[in-house]
């Protein structure tokens, strides 16, 4: 079997997960292949040592990125060059958009004949639609996670594979580990994010939220799962909550969290899925800064964020976006929840369904897709 080197970017924890399941598949199907990159501590233990902390790409918007504009500028030359003097069958970008994309331009325009991948699709049917055409300039396949995005990528002028979502191949709680969280009293998930902005931003809308929960929950308990990029700020914000939560950073006391929630309010993204496989029901609560948040809503082509609404076609996880992100309007659809916790459960199991629950690993038919489009291999 000859030899096969592939170049990998990740900049955000969920990447990480990906890059490290799409590894572990590589490594299965083609024994004799080796990894370089950006990744994070997932992708670190499955054979890759990191350009430089994975957590320098972790920013989202536009305002949030300003400040850091010219590092970044830095940071994507760097990641080309090392990507190029690597001389990989293929550079594999995995999310993180803003970034890896220019640094496959760059890849690109310095050695057109090299095979481009990018995991994880554009959102195209939920704004910008352009840019799958502009990514199609420097990107030849793309592996995608939601079972109705090929025929985007397609139309642009890629190749696209639907590998399915790895949320549907994580581990979940085993007994002994749910037996960890046991109780009697209500236990609330909060889930403020991975990136420091938004944890900035969310942290204290939750802790007005749990005031007006523990008014009618007096002993309710709260499991705050996190990072190890944002733990320290997540201490930090969470000290004067009315509700001391229990920060969990290890992974078999965070699935007994997913498993053992009574509810959870959580940020927009993937975790949405997570607690889905868990059926655990949700509110999703967002915020950000005013000027990416207009520039969003002047984009958007879909009525809801939530991946669970979106993938199930229904509208039945309440979000709270922008200026509707408020304790009084949280509240409320968190104790409805409690009350009427199978609400939700429906839309959630068809979910998993669509997202390929039961099929061959995600990871492992990434792999295969990759390999299907690497030449002379």
């Amino acid at each position: 079997m000859t030899a096969l080197t592939l170049y990998l970017i990740a900049g955000e924890p969920s990447g990480d997960r990906l890059g490290a399941a799409l590894m572990a598949g590589l490594k299965t199907l083609h024994p004799n292949v080796t990894f370089q990159g950006i990744g994070g501590p997932l992708m670190q233990a499955e054979g890759l040592q990191s350009l430089f902390p994975m957590e320098e790409l972790s920013i989202m918007g536009l305002a949030e990125v300003l400040p850091k504009y010219l590092h970044l500028k830095r940071r994507i030359r760097e990641t080309a060059a090392a990507a190029l003097a690597t001389q990989p069958n293929a550079l594999i970008t995995i999310d993180s958009p803003d970034f890896c994309l220019r640094v496959a331009k760059i890849v690109k325009t310095a050695q057109p004949t090299l095979r481009t991948i990018h995991y994880v699709a554009p959102s195209v049917w939920a704004w910008r639609p352009g840019r799958a055409a502009k990514m199609a300039k420097v990107i030849d396949h793309v592996l995608a996670l939601l079972p109705f995005e090929p025929p985007y990528m397609t139309a642009a002028g890629m190749s696209c594979d639907f590998v399915g979502h790895p949320v549907v191949a994580e581990p979940l709680a085993t007994p002994a580990e749910i037996a960890r969280l046991a109780g009697s009293s209500p236990l609330i998930l909060t889930l403020p994010g991975s990136r420091r902005g938004e944890v900035s931003r969310l942290a204290p809308v939750i802790g007005e939220t749990l005031a007006l929960i523990k008014a009618k929950h007096p002993q309710a308990r709260v499991a705050l799962p996190t990072v190890r990029g944002v733990e320290p700020l997540v201490r930090d914000l969470t000290a004067t909550w009315p509700i001391q939560p229990q920060i969990i950073t290890d992974p078999a006391l965070k699935r007994a969290a997913f498993a053992s929630a009574d509810v959870a309010i959580a940020a927009s993204g993937t975790v949405s899925l997570e607690l889905a496989a868990n059926s655990c029901p949700m509110v999703i609560a967002y915020d950000m800064h005013p000027l990416t948040l207009w520039l969003m809503r002047r984009a958007a082509l879909i009525d809801t964020v939530t991946l669970v609404n979106l993938v199930s076609d229904s509208r039945v996880v309440p979000e709270f976006i922008g200026e509707n992100c408020r304790a009084e309007n949280i509240a409320p659809a968190v104790l409805s929840l409690l009350e009427n916790p199978h609400s939700q459960t429906a839309a959630m199991h068809l979910t998993m369904q669509r997202l390929g629950q039961g099929g061959e690993p995600p990871g492992l038919r990434a792999a295969r897709s990759v390999l299907a489009v690497l030449p002379d291999r």
